[in-house]
Parts: structure tokens; C-alpha cells; sequence
């Protein structure tokens, strides 16, 4: 808190000093205005505008139609929302993996054109390079290992990642490949709590699960997920802190009951 009594915007450097400290880092998608604002009031450290929108807003049966323009279109509210959260843009597909140049001039577009606080892209090894250029122009880049949706069909579907050892290994080594390339945090999805763990103990930079287990250092969920707005399917690693779909649709029906019969708009809502 400052001396006005205003929470303190959240940045890179206060990430890190809540993992060296044990404190947790909590993190929500948010793809507009209303729901960022809500978030932000509630404390919530990170903001993610993620590639999920494409599923849960726009209707896609995966991340891979979403464009840098939907992206950007998204981004924008919510950097307008956030007072205190760090607002993190999701690199689409094939934004980021032609040519390191094109992943920089795209994570360049989040902030200059979004105001997002720095970007979150897919994958280990392949790319560090371009993790390296990112940070080296300041933008805070924010790793993702695991299930990796982008590369869903490579995977061979939506599934836990890492359980056998070389795979496990593998996730290892581009953990401390993505920190050494300069990447302030790293999503863990879709991780074996036991390869969470080491993985958080092994590096630096702060672990953010997402089916990851209890030993990352913070957790994200989809806000849509979470609220029981979106009901095509929830993973396992969903916890339902309300149910919005349900409570939602009743309040529509009512408004409809109201209408055809007559009952609003009362008095109290009209002008004389």
C-alpha cells in the first residue's frame, strides 16, 4: 500500500518479490472492460487477455483462429480497467513463430497500440530467441509450458504433459532455457504436481499453475471457467466459485416473464 492508502501497481519487479517472499500470485482472463474493472477492484495481480477469448467469447472450438487484431481489439478495455493489475496479452498463433522479427513487431503492438504490460507466448526452447529479442526491446514477456494450446494438435489433444521422464526433463531444462532468456514468470498447465514442484523449485522467476498443483507460485484461472459462465466444458483443474449461468439465465427469464405480461417497465422506471 502507498501513503495515500492506494494499492500499488503491480509490476515485474513486485512478481518477483512475491515469489522470493512465498507470497502468492494470483491471475484471471479478462477479454472487456466491465469484467478487467471488476477484477482489478478486486485485487486480483495479473490480468491476462488471453487466446482463451476464442473459445469463451468468440465462439471458436480452439485458440487457433484468434488473430493479433481480435487480440489488440481486447487488450485495449482492459489496460483502460486496470489501475493496479499488470495487464498481460496473449500472443495468438503465428504471431509469434515465422521469424523472431515478427514475434518482436507483434509484442511491440500489444504495448504501443493495446497498453498491455507485457505478453505471454507458447512453448520452451524454440522460443528463446525470440523471448531474448522481447525482453531486450522491455517488454516483460511471461513463459508457457505444457499444455501449450496453440500446439494442441502436435500434442495429441488436450491432455496432462510431462508424466513420462524424458518429457518431464524436457520441461525442466526449457524452464531454466526461458529464464535465462529473461522471462519474468512462466504458466505451468496441465503439469504433474510432482514436475510443478521441481520446476518452481529449480528456477527463479515465479511458476503461475493452471492444473499445475499447490507448490506453483501463484494460480490462473478462466474467469469464464471459474463464474460458470462458460458451460461447453470445464477441465479438471476448474474450480466453479459460483454458478453465473444458471443465476444469469433465470434473471433473462424473468425480464421476459415481466415484459410479455405487462409488469415492466413499472412507475418507477418510466418519466412523467
Amino acid at each position: 500500500m502507498s501513503k495515500e492508502g492506494k494499492m500499488n501497481k503491480v509490476t515485474t519487479s513486485v512478481i518477483a518479490e512475491m515469489k522470493r517472499k512465498g507470497e502468492r500470485i494470483t491471475m484471471l482472463t479478462a477479454y472487456d472492460y466491465s469484467t478487467a474493472a471488476l477484477l482489478d477492484e478486486a485485487g486480483v495481480d495479473i490480468i491476462l487477455v488471453g487466446d482463451s477469448l476464442g473459445m469463451v467469447v468468440l465462439g471458436y472450438d480452439s485458440t487457433l483462429p484468434v488473430t493479433m487484431e481480435d487480440m489488440i481489439h481486447h487488450t485495449k478495455p482492459v489496460s483502460r480497467a486496470a489501475s493496479r493489475a499488470m495487464v498481460i496479452g496473449d500472443m495468438p498463433f503465428m504471431s509469434y513463430q515465422v521469424s523472431v522479427e515478427e514475434a518482436l513487431r507483434n509484442a511491440g503492438r500489444f504495448m504501443k497500440e493495446a497498453g498491455a504490460h507485457g505478453i505471454k507466448l507458447e512453448g520452451g526452447m524454440e522460443v528463446a530467441e525470440a523471448t531474448r529479442r522481447i525482453v531486450s526491446a522491455g517488454i516483460p514477456v511471461m513463459g508457457h509450458l505444457g499444455l501449450t494450446p496453440q500446439s494442441v494438435h502436435q500434442l495429441g489433444g488436450y491432455k496432462v504433459q510431462g508424466r513420462e521422464d524424458e518429457a518431464a526433463r524436457r520441461m525442466l531444462e526449457d524452464s531454466k532455457i526461458l529464464e535465462e532468456a529473461g522471462a519474468f514468470s512462466i504458466v505451468l498447465e496441465c503439469v504433474p504436481t510432482g514436475l510443478a514442484e521441481e520446476i518452481t523449485n529449480s528456477i527463479e522467476i515465479p511458476t503461475i499453475g493452471i492444473g499445475g498443483g499447490i507448490h506453483c507460485d501463484g494460480q490462473v484461472l478462466v474467469t469464464n471457467d471459474m463464474l460458470g459462465i462458460f458451460e461447453k466444458f470445464t477441465p479438471k483443474f476448474v474450480k466453479k466459485y459460483t454458478d453465473l449461468n444458471v443465476s444469469m439465465k433465470e434473471a433473462v427469464r424473468q425480464y421476459l416473464d415481466e415484459v410479455r405480461n405487462g409488469v415492466f417497465p413499472g412507475e418507477e422506471h418510466s418519466f412523467f
